[in-house]
């Protein structure tokens, strides 16, 4: 049984896409019909890199009940994944930090159905283990003597920075703009910045390394999570089983244990 991590995926191959949603069930089982152990294959999911940790363990769960069944994960920022998909990348599942970057792929006329908003996420200062710099909110991002870490606009973490600093009428002075939330959490970890705005499941994730500062303009920018399956995938019935074990009651579980939040609606 293998899985690999993908970090890139190559553009120019054929499209595989459309988006549906998928229905509750309460175990790391297939999908309805199928019997234990009856996926089989490689399964590719393209999902944000905030949810490199839950989704792996979904993916072993899922494995562990399909010994012949291989699930190949690509983490990266959403923007990017969701232009590989529309470039011709090849992949089963998509799930996205925001309902942007889905939109992107949706709106290239590669969607199915409607997909499914599976779980919510905001935003949270991480510092270095004891917090050298002494930060205490999210004003010290107008700090020039500190050194900050965001995400690029164009990245979900990135959009729902821009919304909060508005929100609190702070003019940011970052020294860095990363690709995904992961690498702005690894400055963090280095100790190779005093303080970066990453998601409270990555604060959480990082354990002990990192110490999150809460702030009230988060709830300014809730990071609604879309899940959808591709069509012209080369295997729809373990991707729909992905898709209804992350929203099935184990699933939803395992992103709460994780720091990600219950869909509102």
């Amino acid at each position: 049984m293998r899985r690999a991590l993908v970090a890139v995926v190559g553009a120019g191959l054929l499209t595989l896409t459309a988006c549906g949603g998928g229905s509750t069930s309460d175990a790391a089982a297939p999908a309805t019909g199928q019997e234990e152990g009856a996926l089989t294959g490689t399964l590719t999911v393209f999902a944000a890199a905030s949810l490199t940790d839950v989704f792996t363990d979904l993916g072993d769960q899922l494995m562990a009940g399909n010994p012949d069944l291989d699930i190949t994960f690509n983490f990266a920022g959403s923007s990017a994944l969701a232009t590989q998909i529309t470039q011709g990348a090849p992949a089963d599942v998509f799930a996205s930090a925001n309902q942007t970057q889905m939109t992107v792929v949706t709106d290239a006329g590669l969607a199915e159905g409607d997909p499914t908003v599976f779980t919510e996420n905001v935003l949270e200062i991480a510092v270095p283990e004891g917090n050298p710099a002494g930060v205490t909110g999210l004003s010290d991002f107008a700090d020039p003597d500190l050194t900050l870490a965001i995400c690029a606009p164009d990245v979900p973490c990135g959009a729902a920075a821009e919304q909060v600093f508005e929100a609190a009428g702070i003019t940011a002075r970052p020294d860095t703009l990363e690709e995904d939330v992961r690498a702005a959490l690894t400055k963090v970890e280095l100790g190779e910045v005093d303080a970066a705005l990453v998601y409270a499941s990555d604060v959480q994730a990082a354990g002990g390394q990192v110490e999150g500062i809460g702030f009230p303009e988060a709830e300014d920018a809730v990071n609604e999570y879309p899940v959808c399956t591709l069509a012209g995938s080369q295997n729809p019935e373990a991707a729909r089983a992905f898709v209804d074990l992350v929203e099935s009651a184990t699933g939803q579980q395992a992103l709460t244990d994780a720091g990600f939040r219950s869909p509102s609606s």
